[in-house]
C-alpha cells in the first residue's frame, strides 16, 4: 500500500542521497515513528533524518522549556495575588483561570499585538457600562466582571514578564519567542535542510515559521491532500487552498505530491447502530471478519469508549498497539481514593467536623473497596463489614466515630489497624490528609497484584506532586479544593499501553492519525457534536472580537475535523463509519454532516442500519410444590395464628407468602435516615393509643379533646424518639415528616371534636386490642387461629364500629363489596382487613346478633372524608354499611377457601403472571 509517507519519502530521496543534515519537523510523535519504520527499509547503514514535533521544534528555536499546566497555574496566581488586593480564594481563581490561560495561549499562537486585543475588550466593556442618561444599574457581580475584563492585559503582561525571566513558558508564548528568534536559528543552521510534513491547519506563529525557512531554498513542505478537496470549495482544503493563494513560496510553484486516491474504487459501509455500546460491538465483528490486521484501524471519534472497545476487540487479534492512554479517572484505585476524600468532604457539607464522625454510607463504600479487602484478610473483612451493617441498623446509627472504627477492627494486627484508623484521625491541615494518603498507599502496595501496583504508583505520584505544590505555594488551605486538583491530574494523567507500534491493529483516536494511511478503517460515533466536536468554546473573548483579530472559531475547528477525517479516507479502501441513531438529551443521535458530504461526493456509499438480537426467554412462573416440611410450617402456623395481613398477601402473590411466613425470610434491617413510611405508621399508631387510653370505657367530652390537643405534639414527639431510633427530626426531611405526623395526629383529634360537637355521643371501647379466635374450615382436620391487632373499637349514637388507621391513601370504592361471594379478589383486600377485625371481635366479645356493627377505615391522607365504611350495596343513592351475623357468616366461608388453599397439600405455591395493582 502507497502511504502518504513512503511518497514523501520517495520524492525527497530524489534530490537527497544521504540524511545526515536533514530534519524532519511533523505534527505528531506516532508519525516519527512510521516515517523511522519507512526509512529503515530505504537508507540501510545511513544515518537517520533528525526528527521532531512542531512542539519540540518551536522550544528548540525559541530555547524555552514548556511548563507544566499545574505549575503554570500556580505561577498565574501568585502574580495574580500581587496584582490584587482582595483576591479571590485559590478555588475560585482556578475555576476561572484555566480558561483565561488558554485565552493568552490563543493570543500567542495567532500573533495577536496583546496590547490591541485587551485594551479593545477593556473598551467594550467600558461602552456596556455608558449611558447617555446615566441610568446604568451596576450591580457587584457586574462591577466585578468589568474589574476582571479591564485588569486582563495586566494579568498577561505580568505572567510573561515572569515566565521569560525563568525561560519556561506555554506552548503560545514558546511559539511567539521562536518567532523573535527564529532568524537567528536559521543562521545558525545554514547548513541544514528542514522538511515540514503532513500538516493542515497552522497558527500564524507556525505559519510565519514556515514560509521563513520555505524563503531560505533549503527547505520543503509536503501536504497530505487529495485533487478532490483541493480543487473544490470542499472545507477539508480551505487551509491548504489559502496558503497557496497567500504564500509568496508558492507564486509560481505548485503543490507537492497532489494526489487523486480519494475517488478510486472503495468499499464504504455508513452503519447506524443504537447506542454506543453496539457501535462498538459491531466493530468487533467487523473485525472478526478481517484478514489481516497489520494495515488495519480502529478510530474512536469519543475517546471516552476506550474501555468498551478494549472489551471488544476479537481474541484472534493477537497484536494490538493502542495510541490512547487509559484514563487515570477509569482504573478501580480512584473509587478509593475518592472514597477518603467523601468521607471528609461529606463531614464538613453535614457539620460534623467537630466531632469528627463519619457518615455511616461514606464509612461502608471506604471498606467495601477491594483494595481494603486485600489488605485485610478477605473472610476477615467480609464479616467484619457485616457486623458493622448490622450494628449501624440495630442501632439506627447514621454517624461512625474512629473509636467505632477502632473497636470494630479491634482483632487486626497492630500496624494495619493504624493505617486504617489514621484515615478516620481529625482533619488538622491538608498536607497531614496528604500523607494519611501516602501511607495507606505504602502499606497497601505489598497485598496487591503487579498491575495494580502500577495503578498505586500512579497515584503515589500524583499526591507526591500535589504535597510538593502544597509545600512551595500553600494555596491548598481545605479537602475540597484539594479534591478539585486530585481531579484535575487524574482527568489528564493516563496509563500508556506498552505494544509494538508497527505491528498489528492499531486502536488510536481521531488526531493521531495525522499523517497515517491504513488499508481498513473502522470509525466509531461519527455524529454531529463528536465529529466534529460542538461549536461550544470556553473563552472571554467574544465570536465577533476573535473574527476582528483573525482568532480561530468553531468555524475553523469544523474544517480542521473535515480534513482529518476525509483524509484518513482517502487512500484507504475498505471503510465502516459507524453512528449512534438514537437521541439523547443532548441532541445525540444525528449522523455527522461529514457522512452527508461523502454521500453527495461519492455514489458507491452503501448505508445499513443494525439491531441487537433480542432474545426473549419466557420466564417461568415460580412455584413451590408443598412437602411435609412446609406442612409442619403450616400447622405451626396455624397453631401461632394467622392474621388478616398474611391472608391479603396470599391473595397478592403466593410465593410473597410462602417467603413470609414459611420462610420466614425478613427484609434486611437498614439505617433509617428518612422516616419510612412504616415508622411513621406506628408513630401515629401509638400516639392516638396513648392519648384515648385514659378515655376507654368512657364518654368523650370535648375538654377530653382539648386536653389532648395540649400533648399529643410531645406524645408524636415522644414515640419519633423510640421509632426513630438516634434519628435527627431537626432539620430536612425529617423535620417535615414529623410535622406531618404532628397534623395527622390534630386532624384526627378535630375530627372527633366536631362529632362531638355535633351532639353525637362517642364512647371508646378499645384501642390497639389484640383479639383471636378459632375457625374450623372444611377441608382442614384442625383449627386455624386467626389473629390480629385492632387499632381502635367504639361507638358511635348507639353503632359499634370497628376501625383501622391508614397512613396512607384509601377511598371509599376500596371497601365497597357488592358481592361477598367475590371477596377472594386480592381488591378487596381492605375491607377483607376490617371484615376479620369485625369477626374477632365479635367472637370474642360473644356479641348477639342484635348489635349494630359496622367496620372501616380512617385515612389520615383522606380524612376530610371522614369514616369510610363498608359498603355492601352497589347502590350509590342507598349504601348497606351494617355488618350483619349473616354477612360475618358468608365472608368467612369465602376467606375460609381461601386459607383451604392454603392448607391444601396437593396445591402449590404458585406465582400469578400478574400481579395485582
Amino acid at each position: 500500500m502507497q502511504t502518504f509517507i513512503s511518497e514523501t519519502l520517495n520524492d525527497i530521496l530524489l534530490t537527497n542521497s544521504s540524511f545526515k543534515d536533514c530534519v524532519f519537523v511533523l505534527p505528531s510523535q506516532r508519525a516519527g515513528v512510521f516515517v523511522k519504520n519507512n526509512l529503515r527499509d530505504r537508507i540501510g547503514n545511513g544515518f537517520l533524518p533528525e526528527i521532531l514535533t512542531i512542539e519540540h521544534f518551536s522550544e528548540k528555536i525559541s530555547k524555552v522549556s514548556n511548563i507544566d499546566t499545574i505549575q503554570l497555574l500556580f505561577h498565574f496566581y501568585k502574580i495574580y495575588c500581587e496584582i490584587e488586593e482582595n483576591p479571590d480564594s485559590f478555588e475560585i481563581f482556578s475555576s476561572w483561570a484555566f480558561v483565561v490561560l488558554q485565552d493568552f495561549n490563543e493570543v500567542d499562537q495567532y500573533l495577536v499585538n496583546s496590547n490591541d486585543i485587551f485594551t479593545y475588550l477593556r473598551d467594550i466593556q467600558r461602552l456596556r457600562k455608558w449611558s447617555v442618561k446615566g441610568e446604568f444599574k451596576e450591580t457587584d457581580l457586574i462591577k466585578d466582571h468589568f474589574i476582571f475584563m479591564e485588569r486582563l492585559g495586566k494579568y498577561y503582561q505580568h505572567l510573561q514578564e515572569f515566565l521569560l525571566e525563568k525561560n519556561v513558558g506555554y506552548q503560545g508564548l514558546i511559539y511567539r519567542e521562536a518567532v523573535k528568534k527564529v532568524d537567528r536559528f536559521i543562521e545558525n543552521n545554514k547548513g541544514k535542510k528542514f522538511f515540514f510534513i503532513g500538516f493542515n491547519a497552522l497558527n500564524k506563529a507556525e505559519e510565519f515559521l514556515f514560509q521563513k525557512f520555505l524563503v531560505t531554498n533549503r527547505s520543503e513542505i509536503y501536504w497530505d491532500i487529495d485533487k478532490a478537496f483541493f480543487e473544490s470549495n470542499h472545507s477539508a482544503g480551505s487551509f491548504i487552498r489559502k496558503y497557496k493563494t497567500q504564500w509568496k513560496y508558492y507564486q509560481g510553484r505548485d503543490i507537492k505530491l497532489l494526489g487523486s486516491h480519494f475517488n478510486k474504487h472503495k468499499n464504504i459501509q455508513v452503519i447506524g447502530a443504537a447506542k454506543n455500546i453496539s457501535q462498538l460491538k459491531y466493530a468487533g465483528e467487523l473485525l472478526e471478519n478481517f484478514e489481516d490486521y497489520q494495515d488495519s484501524a480502529l478510530v474512536l471519534g469519543d475517546e471516552s469508549l476506550l474501555p468498551v472497545a478494549l472489551n471488544s476487540i476479537p481474541k484472534k487479534v493477537n497484536a494490538i498497539n493502542i495510541t490512547m492512554g487509559y484514563p487515570l479517572q477509569n482504573v478501580p484505585t480512584s473509587n478509593f481514593i475518592t472514597s477518603i476524600f467523601q468521607l471528609f468532604i461529606t463531614q464538613e457539607k453535614l457539620q460534623k467536623t467537630e466531632s469528627n464522625v463519619f457518615y455511616y454510607k461514606d464509612v461502608l463504600r471506604f471498606f467495601k473497596n477491594s483494595l481494603v479487602s486485600q489488605m485485610i484478610l478477605n473472610e476477615t473483612l467480609e464479616k467484619i463489614v457485616l457486623d458493622i451493617q448490622s450494628k449501624i441498623s440495630k442501632d439506627n446509627k447514621s454517624f461512625i466515630s474512629k473509636e467505632d472504627i477502632g473497636s470494630y477492627f479491634s482483632t487486626l494486627n497492630e500496624s494495619t489497624l493504624s493505617v486504617i484508623t489514621a484515615i478516620f484521625s481529625p482533619l488538622q491541615e491538608v498536607e497531614n490528609f496528604i500523607d494519611r494518603i501516602l501511607l495507606f498507599i505504602e502499606h497497601v502496595r505489598n497485598h496487591v497484584s503487579t498491575l495494580e501496583k502500577e495503578y498505586l504508583f500512579r497515584f503515589y505520584t500524583a499526591f507526591t506532586q500535589l504535597k510538593n505544590l502544597n509545600g512551595s505555594y500553600g494555596y491548598f488551605q481545605n479537602i475540597k479544593t484539594l479534591f478539585v486538583f486530585y481531579r484535575r491530574i487524574i482527568a489528564s494523567e493516563k496509563l500508556s499501553f506498552k505494544g509494538e507500534p508497527l505491528k498489528g491493529l492499531q486502536l488510536m483516536g481521531m488526531l493521531e492519525t495525522r499523517v497515517l494511511d491504513f488499508k481498513n478503517i473502522i470509525i466509531t460515533s461519527v455524529n454531529e457534536n463528536v465529529i466534529p466536536s460542538n461549536s461550544t468554546q470556553n473563552t472571554f473573548i467574544p465570536f465577533d472580537v476573535k473574527l476582528q483579530f483573525g482568532l480561530p472559531t468553531y468555524k475553523e475547528k469544523d474544517a480542521i475535523f473535515s480534513y482529518h477525517f476525509f483524509r484518513l479516507l482517502q487512500r484507504a479502501e475498505n471503510v465502516y463509519l459507524l453512528y449512534n441513531t438514537e437521541n439523547d438529551s443532548f441532541g445525540n443521535g444525528e449522523k455527522s454532516r461529514f457522512i452527508s458530504q461523502l454521500e453527495l461526493l461519492r455514489s458507491d456509499v452503501k448505508t445499513q442500519f443494525i439491531h441487537q438480537k433480542v432474545i426473549t426467554n419466557k420466564r417461568a412462573l415460580q412455584e413451590i410444590q408443598k412437602n411435609s416440611k412446609i406442612t409442619e410450617k403450616l400447622r405451626l402456623l396455624a397453631k401461632k395464628g394467622v392474621s388478616p395481613s398474611a391472608i391479603t398477601n396470599y391473595l397478592y402473590n403466593p410465593i410473597a407468602f410462602y417467603k413470609d411466613k414459611i420462610l420466614e425470610i425478613k427484609e434486611l434491617e437498614e439505617v433509617e435516615e428518612t422516616v419510612a413510611a412504616n415508622t411513621l405508621g406506628t408513630i401515629v399508631h401509638d400516639t392516638l393509643e396513648e392519648l384515648y387510653k385514659p378515655c376507654i370505657n368512657q364518654f368523650l367530652k370535648v375538654d377530653d379533646i382539648d386536653s389532648m390537643e395540649k400533648v399529643s405534639r410531645s406524645f408524636v414527639e415522644k414515640y419519633f424518639l423510640k421509632h426513630f431510633r438516634k434519628g435527627d427530626i431537626n432539620t430536612g426531611k425529617n423535620r417535615l415528616i414529623f410535622e406531618v405526623a404532628n397534623k395527622y395526629v390534630q386532624r384526627f383529634l378535630a375530627s372527633d371534636k366536631q362529632l362531638l360537637k355535633e351532639k353525637n355521643q362517642l364512647k371508646i371501647i378499645a384501642t390497639e386490642q389484640k383479639l383471636e379466635t378459632f375457625i374450623d374450615v372444611t377441608g382442614i382436620d384442625f383449627p386455624i387461629k386467626i389473629k390480629g391487632i385492632v387499632d381502635r373499637i367504639d361507638e358511635l349514637n348507639g353503632v359499634t364500629r370497628v376501625i383501622d388507621y391508614k397512613t396512607g391513601m384509601v377511598n371509599a370504592n376500596d371497601l365497597k363489596i357488592p358481592d361477598l361471594n367475590l371477596i377472594k379478589d386480592y381488591k378487596y383486600s381492605k375491607a377483607i382487613q376490617v371484615l376479620l377485625y369485625s369477626l374477632l371481635f365479635t367472637k370474642e366479645q360473644q356479641i348477639q346478633k342484635e348489635l349494630k356493627l359496622e367496620a372501616g377505615i380512617y385515612s389520615f391522607k383522606n380524612l376530610k372524608n371522614g369514616f369510610l365504611r363498608i359498603n355492601f350495596s352497589s347502590n350509590y343513592s342507598s349504601p348497606d354499611y351494617e355488618i350483619t351475623q349473616e354477612k360475618l357468616e358468608l365472608a368467612i366461608e369465602k376467606i375460609g377457601e381461601v386459607i383451604a388453599e392454603i392448607y391444601n397439600p396437593l396445591m402449590s405455591f404458585k406465582e400469578p403472571e400478574e400481579l395485582p395493582f
